[in-house]
């Protein structure tokens, strides 16, 4: 009786389809990821709106349907960017104030961390502030994702203040609203005197009105962390894998 040879085992081709698959899907994240890098590198030197396919592709050395099939439009792009900036924004600025006891020592942690970022940004330039003037006035996803990163860090210094109140640090009538909007105002001043008027003394003055706008509501705490004018040793935001923050986290 003849014996039939065993067939040759064949490959588990679903199996390796499906690796192969998990490999491209990977690959092609991280070329997305590099891609949203350039552009955030770009947006904050020519602004959000000068953001486009064209530009993009011209930097990163890609075809403009390589860059195009990652976004799908200028729009997604744009959006993508906004995220990604806002989640580096929080890592360098947010989660290392989680680290300090509820109350004034979040609050001034949140607010030098901040201090921090003008240093770097009074020569690169902020996305939140270049795009609220481009698109200020066009609505849109582009405009709503803006927004909607701005509403939420302000509400996360706006509970930290409300903390401060909580804990006994702040006068019982503090109106949290309103110390949170003079927080604001400080470092939208320091931006346009330091980065358009170049006036000199801004971040010194801007952390003597923190103190001020402190004392003002009754608050008697730490002293309040400065931080020196030179942005050359201040390094730029940091990659993050984060992409949004609730007032809700903060403990």
């Amino acid at each position: 009786m003849a014996v039939v040879p065993l067939a040759p085992k064949t490959p588990r081709t679903g199996a390796r389809s499906a690796a192969h698959e998990g490999r491209a899907l990977h690959k092609g994240q991280q070329t997305k990821l590099a891609i949203i890098d350039a552009a955030l590198g770009l947006a904050t030197q020519i602004g959000l709106e000068g953001l486009s396919i064209g530009v993009l592709a011209e930097v990163t050395g890609m075809s403009k349907s390589g860059v195009f099939a990652h976004f799908g439009s200028r729009e997604e792009l744009q959006i993508s960017v906004i995220r990604e900036y806002f989640g580096r924004f929080e890592q360098e600025i947010f989660y290392p104030a989680l680290h300090e006891p509820r109350g004034l020592p979040r609050l001034q942690a949140l607010f030098s961390n901040w201090m921090k970022r003008v240093t770097v940004e009074i020569q690169s330039g902020c996305i939140f502030i270049s795009g609220a003037v481009d698109f200020d006035d066009r609505p849109g996803p582009v405009r709503d994702a803006l927004a909607s990163s701005v509403k939420t860090w302000l509400a996360a210094v706006q509970r930290a203040v409300v903390q401060a109140k909580e804990e006994g640090q702040l006068v019982p009538d503090a109106d949290a609203s309103q110390i949170g909007f003079e927080i604001h105002a400080l470092i939208l001043a320091v931006h346009y005197e330091a980065r358009f008027l170049k006036a000199p003394g801004s971040l010194e003055r801007a952390n003597k009105a923190f103190k001020q706008i402190l004392a003002r509501y009754g608050a008697a705490g730490p002293a309040v962390k400065t931080v020196a004018p030179k942005a050359a040793n201040v390094k730029p935001l940091r990659k993050s894998t984060t992409r949004s923050v609730t007032p809700s986290k903060q403990e």
